[in-house]
């Protein structure tokens, strides 16, 4: 018997499988968005986002985040592999659509150095996202120039903290990736 490779390829895009989607942020999320977007609360949330949008997440049996009630912003959570570990690691981002697609942005908050998950992914571009419990394999590439274009100009739209991020990290490259739905194959 032949071995035949099986592609399994969903007409879904990543965005709509995940149920990702943005809605205007009222009055006082507008203002705690602006107030997020300042030197020291970008940093306190560098430290303690993640724990904080955590616990939300297991509090409301993986429905919210802190960021999302206090944004509106969606969070998108992106497990890689350690690049020298091999160990899963976790980080809660904000992503863009692009197409199907879901871009991320590596710019830390805007610190020194590039965070732990943007090397993760350029060692192996594999990743498992997840949003509203939802968890999807992905593929991720970096942004073709015209395609980091497009997205930096969308988060700057959603969430103007980003204009101060890439300001504050002018010294180094920011990678953008583009998240694409992995494709399943398997032998009969």
């Amino acid at each position: 018997m032949s071995s035949i490779a099986v592609r399994t390829v969903s007409l879904m895009g990543l965005v709509d499988e995940l149920g990702y989607s943005y809605r205007a942020p009222r009055a006082l999320q507008r203002l705690l968005i602006r107030l997020a977007s300042t030197r020291p609360v970008a940093a306190i949330s560098r430290r303690a986002l993640h724990s904080l949008d955590g616990i939300a997440l297991r509090l409301s049996d993986g429905k919210v985040t802190l960021t999302t009630v206090t944004s509106g912003l969606p969070t998108l959570w992106l497990t890689t592999f350690g690049a020298r570990s091999g160990a899963l690691r976790t980080v809660p981002l904000l992503a863009f659509p692009l197409g199907g697609s879901l871009a991320v942005i590596g710019t830390g908050f805007g610190q020194r150095a590039t965070p732990g998950w943007v090397h993760n992914l350029e060692a192996r571009g594999e990743a498992v996202v997840s949003h509203l419990g939802v968890e999807i394999q992905v593929r991720a590439r970096p942004a073709l120039p015209a395609e980091a274009e497009m997205i930096w100009d969308q988060a700057r739209r959603i969430y103007g903290g980003y204009a101060n991020y890439a300001a504050w990290a002018e010294h180094r490259t920011i990678r953008v990736f583009v998240l694409e739905k992995a494709v399943s194959g398997s032998s009969e």
